[in-house]
């Protein structure tokens, strides 16, 4: 499992599974509004990496110049920096 800190938003951490072909086998948003997490971490189960990053990167949350699901985009980011 792979663990990244989050910033500037109500999550902490975001915790990664993901399988040798950057599918996304489970992803688990610690803190921050439950069902949003919860349904983001739903929704993006089974999806490519790659892909995930393309559709989350750069939402912005009210004032905040990120969110929660751009956080997820940065963590699959820095994961794949480390494995490719």
């Amino acid at each position: 499992m792979y663990s990244y800190k989050t910033f500037g938003t109500c999550s902490t951490e975001i915790l990664l599974d993901i399988d040798k072909d950057h599918v996304i086998k489970d992803l688990v948003i610690v803190n921050g509004c439950s069902g949003n997490t919860k349904g983001i971490s739903k929704l993006v189960k089974g999806m490519k990496a790659e892909d995930v990053i393309e559709k989350l990167e750069g939402i912005e949350c009210g004032w905040k110049s990120t969110s929660c699901p751009d956080q997820v985009a940065r963590a699959l980011k820095s994961y794949l920096a480390e494995v490719c």
